[in-house]
């Protein structure tokens, strides 16, 4: 075994990739050669960290330097001063690392992640995803050598039925019992049965399988090989976004290292147990997050649900016996087989056991991947992890749940974040997905958003989704541009009702929630729109207006000469004037304006 005085850990996620982490790698591989350091220190090519706000992000130990916004030109400073001199740069500490006395605090007792449990996400940000040996020293493959050669498939199901783990897909579904369906299906050679994986995250926002995917592949390959024992299984398929080319390309090389090693394929462990994993790639619908319209995906049909039942446990995947379950959910499949049902039930609340993993985005300042007990409240997330509202702006609203779930205001930050407390403040865990909002927000706006988004990926199938949502959205597009009426709340009430009770599935059923949850909450929002024709928030372009106060305004001319269409007009030296029938209410002008003399109203 090679010892090696230090180690370089560099984010890979897609997050700081975009932002250059490559670039890092290939300068510090350049330097580590130059400087006859490359048996000295080893470079780890990570999954994602995390705290996506301070990417790219590098990490150097024994001593735990958290260095964040790294420019390809702080590496040369890095390696003279802290690999080859032994003094950490102070400049690019991640701020929130450094303790009072200006030593560097260890990870877990910087701020992010000092009430984070990390279970799903344990070696994202520890090893490299790209390389089989690291995930076996961290106990890889262990609970499938367990699960074959000293439990039984009852067992297994037993353990996962214990542990109280639900689908962390969004629909909450207990794991263990979802098992039991399948497995209770005719078994043996001649009956076919299908380990299917949903990675199609579609929730915008949400990027927590995609961090799993990307940072600790392993993990969901040996929990998918686990399921197929209990169940009965010798086939998986992940179906995975097309739009996710790294968590692609390290599924890819995982499932052949994986083969390689024995551990996919025939006689696994030599138990006799026969088990491969396809890869499928989707193109992006959102409905294929729903799982019979993965399934038809998957065999090659066009991305619509069926009617259920029966449910996949009995007839799913090409007419099988099906389980599906997403990322994160086999996330922690493993964890429990290895640790016990009990450890992971000691974790969260009485109906909601373990941990969750949350993309925290929006008007948040870390914005990052998040993963705490059930049952943390929401003030707990957004401002002791997420470091609060960014400009010290007022929290107006968190999303939670995509565009299935719903808004929850000021008053319910205290709200315990599990199933059934987040469906009883008219919201939904959903698959994690959580966009902070802010006082510069349009609640009306905000649903239009998500009800827009929604309209453009019904898959068509089904009237109420298909024309129930255009109908809804059509309404919202006439209050924001204050062509409000007085009743289109109720109508939009009525509407969204019929949607929930008859659509075809889940996706569609949903589909109002947020439309629902902003009139509960934020219903004077809609009143202003309506019968005020004004936009509390100032975002709904047609209800705002552009003003000029001329005791402030010093006839500089900056804000006529910026404005595209000529709408403001004055002398210089003298107050100045817009003629809003032209103004096309852009803003450059209050952008330009030195003296803080044009307001939106």
């Amino acid at each position: 075994m090679e010892l090696f005085r230090s180690h370089i850990l560099i984010c890979g996620g897609t997050g700081c990739t975009s932002s250059g982490s490559a670039q890092l790698l290939k300068r510090f591989e350049e330097l580590l050669e130059q400087n006859g350091l490359t048996k000295e220190i080893k470079l780890v090519h990570t999954g994602c960290f995390g705290l996506c706000e301070a990417g790219p992000v590098v990490i150097v130990y024994p001593e735990g330097a958290f260095y964040s916004r790294v420019k390809v030109e702080d590496v040369d400073e890095i390696v003279s001063e802290h690999l080859i001199k032994g003094r950490i740069v102070q400049r690019l500490l991640y701020h929130g690392s450094v303790a009072e006395d200006h030593t560097v605090k260890a990870l877990d007792d910087v701020d992010f992640y000092r009430k984070q449990k990390r279970v799903a996400l344990r070696n994202c940000g520890v090893i490299d995803p790209e390389n089989i040996d690291e995930y076996i020293a961290f106990d890889g493959y262990k609970a499938l050598h367990k699960a074959l050669t000293e439990m039984t498939p009852d067992d297994v199901i037993d353990v996962m039925t214990k542990s109280g783990l639900r689908g962390r897909g969004g629909g909450g579904f207990p794991t263990g019992k979802k098992w039991a369906f399948a497995a209770a299906q005719p078994r043996g050679p001649e009956y076919k049965k299908y380990v299917c994986c949903n990675a199609d995250e579609g929730d915008p926002g949400a990027f927590m399988d995609r961090s799993v995917l990307e940072g600790d592949p392993h993990a969901v390959l040996e929990a998918m090989a686990i399921a197929g024992y209990a169940i009965g299984s010798d086939q998986g398929y992940i179906y995975v976004r097309a739009e996710y080319p790294i968590a692609v390309k390290r599924l890819e090389i995982a499932i052949q290292q994986a083969r390689d090693y024995g551990l996919l394929g025939e006689d696994i462990f030599g138990t006799g147990f026969n088990f491969d994993i396809g890869i499928r790639l989707g193109a992006g619908a959102f409905v294929c997050g729903e799982e019979t319209a993965l399934m038809n995906s998957i065999q090659g049909n066009r991305g619509e649900p069926w009617p259920r039942p029966p449910f996949p446990a009995v007839r799913g995947l090409f007419g099988k016996p099906t389980i599906l379950n997403n990322v994160e959910t086999y996330a922690n499949v493993c964890q429990i087989i290895l640790n016990g049902p009990e450890w992971f039930a000691s974790m969260g609340t009485e109906r909601s056991k373990g941990t969750k993993v949350f993309a925290l985005g929006g008007k948040i300042n870390n914005t990052g991947l998040v993963e705490v007990p059930m049952g943390t409240t929401l003030r707990e997330i957004i401002y002791e992890i997420g470091g609060g509202i960014p400009g010290g702006k007022a929290f107006k609203a968190v999303q939670t749940g995509g565009p299935s779930g719903g808004c929850l205001p000021a008053h319910m930050l205290d709200t315990p974040v599990d199933y059934d407390n987040l469906i009883a403040a008219g919201s939904m865990m959903g698959s994690g997905g959580m966009i902070v909002m802010d006082e510069d927000n349009c609640m009306v706006d905000i649903a239009r958003f998500f009800l827009d988004f929604t309209v453009d990926e019904s898959c068509g199938k089904c009237t109420p989704c298909r024309i129930g949502t255009r109908r809804m959205l059509e309404i919202l597009n006439r209050i924001c541009e204050g062509k409000g009426e007085d009743g289109d709340i109720e109508r939009l009430e009525n509407l969204a009702q019929n949607i929930k009770a008859t659509a075809l599935c889940g996706l569609g059923q949903t589909a109002p929630n947020p439309v629902l949850s902003t009139i509960k909450q934020f219903r004077h929002e809609y009143e202003a729109h309506i019968y005020d024709k004004h936009c509390p928030a100032g975002v709904c372009k047609k209800l705002l207006s552009y003003q000029i106060d001329p005791e402030k305004c010093r006839g500089c001319t900056l804000c006529a000469r910026v404005c595209p269409t000529g709408s403001i007009s004055g002398k210089v030296k003298e107050p100045h004037v817009i003629d809003q029938k032209k103004c096309i209410k852009c803003g450059a002008c209050m952008e330009k304006c030195k003296f803080g003399a044009i307001s939106k109203k």
